[in-house]
């Protein structure tokens, strides 16, 4: 007998102070990057304690991959703690992923439940992870009217741009493959309670370049002797950012900015070294493609122009995007539980969302859940507050977008089951 979406209300709500006491906890043991040992902790045990088989999903980095993040700034990070847990079995399957990591900005917030280091919860994360922990006591409950097999992906490193693509690599889409997924993120800025979606490309793309000039440091009134890495800089600086108005189509967003410059000490000292860090947010794959290949050609000829020598550093976020059919099939079972009239479609957001890992691969549906009001803090702010009310809301999408799909899935397979 199919589980109707009323019921899996009904569940959350008694579920709410279960899941209200996992955000909380998660909120005063943030934690950054990709090794997040603390939180892994925890959930491992929520897992245990509803009877639900996980595994790690990770594991060592690159190295390659460690020192590049130091270059970037970025703690050190050695690992990749993710997790996956499964609920049913058999085909077909859908990932439903919730990320966990945090920020690392110092809390400015008066809640009992407040951080006090310096890092917090400042993205909704905490609440994220709590709200598929509420998702997997209710599907749990239901096990055996699953009609195949629901994977859960509590992903760290999100903030790094990298925590899904780790996850990928480690075999999360596989044994078994999921033919669909799903991601939610809070927004503090949105009624509690809407849900917002865009059909297609989701979000921005993001490539970032670090960029460590070395020229040959001396006196200021003898510049003949030396190669000046800040006027090096200061032409890369110009020629990059004249590549979005003067090579990207118009009709394309592209941003380009050049959040760090940096270098010397005193008026009248050449420096031996300078630095750069160059950030690219595109909502058009093509003209990303074509962006990251010329900011490398440039820089190149820019320094050796000048006789200096360079160390590049970079990253990639794709794009992530909500596949149109399964969204056409999905948002039905989101109105289920908002309400038809708090279901919208709204244009791609121009910041970036590492769930684009996993949409590169199987079709995904991302979508925005309202958690606060406009005028509220903005995600990022260290003054951002959700309202918590939205926590059983958030555990009932996870867990009726699930059954019904595979309920949907099992219907179009040859009669309800």
């Amino acid at each position: 007998m199919r589980v109707t979406a009323e019921e899996i209300k009904k569940e959350a709500k008694a579920l709410a102070p279960e899941i209200l006491r996992d955000r909380r906890r998660l909120h005063q043991c943030p934690e950054v990057g990709t090794e997040l040992p603390a939180t892994c902790a925890y959930i491992r045990q929520r897992l245990d304690e509803m009877g639900i088989p996980w595994q790690d999903c990770g594991g060592e980095l690159p190295e390659k991959m460690t020192e590049d993040y130091l270059t970037a700034g970025f703690p050190r990070m050695e690992r990749a703690t993710g997790l996956t847990a499964l609920i049913g079995r058999g085909e077909p399957c859908i990932l439903l992923r919730a990320d966990m990591d945090a920020l690392p900005i110092r809390e400015e917030n008066h809640l009992p439940f407040r951080s006090s280091g310096t890092c917090s919860h400042m993205c909704g994360h905490d609440s994220h992870a709590a709200m598929l922990l509420g998702a997997a006591r209710i599907l749990k409950a239901h096990e055996n009217q699953l009609t195949g097999t629901v994977k859960l992906m509590f992903q760290p490193g999100e903030e790094t741009g990298a925590g899904a693509r780790l996850m990928v690599e480690a075999g999360v889409l596989e044994h078994p493959r999921p033919q669909a997924a799903f991601a939610l993120h809070v927004q503090s800025v949105e009624e509690t309670g809407t849900a917002c979606c865009a059909f297609g490309v989701n979000s921005a793309s993001l490539d970032t370049f670090i960029l460590k000039i070395r020229g040959r440091g001396g006196h200021s009134s003898q510049p003949q002797l030396c190669v000046d890495p800040l006027m090096i800089l200061n032409q890369v600086y110009g020629a990059v950012n004249l590549l979005a108005a003067r090579e990207a189509d118009p009709a394309s967003m592209v941003t380009l900015t050049c959040g760090v410059a940096k270098g010397g000490t005193a008026v009248n000292i050449i420096p031996d070294e300078a630095e750069l860090h160059i950030g690219l947010r595109t909502l058009d794959p093509a003209a990303a493609a074509h962006l990251t290949r010329r900011i490398p050609e440039l820089i190149h000829h820019y320094v050796k122009a000048w006789g200096g020598e360079y160390e590049l550093t970079a990253f990639h976020t794709p794009c992530t995007s909500s596949d149109p059919e399964l969204c056409s099939r999905l948002l039905p079972h989101v109105r289920e539980i908002t309400g038809p009239e708090r279901v919208k479609k709204i244009p791609p957001m121009t910041g970036t969302e590492d769930f684009g890992y996993v949409t590169e691969q199987i079709p995904g549906m991302f979508l925005f859940l309202g958690a606060g009001k406009p005028g509220n803090a903005p995600l990022h702010s260290p003054r951002m507050v959700l309202d918590e009310s939205v926590l059983p809301i958030g555990a009932a999408i996870y867990a009726n977008l699930a059954l019904q799909w595979l309920c949907d899935m099992a219907k179009r397979e040859g009669g309800d089951q």
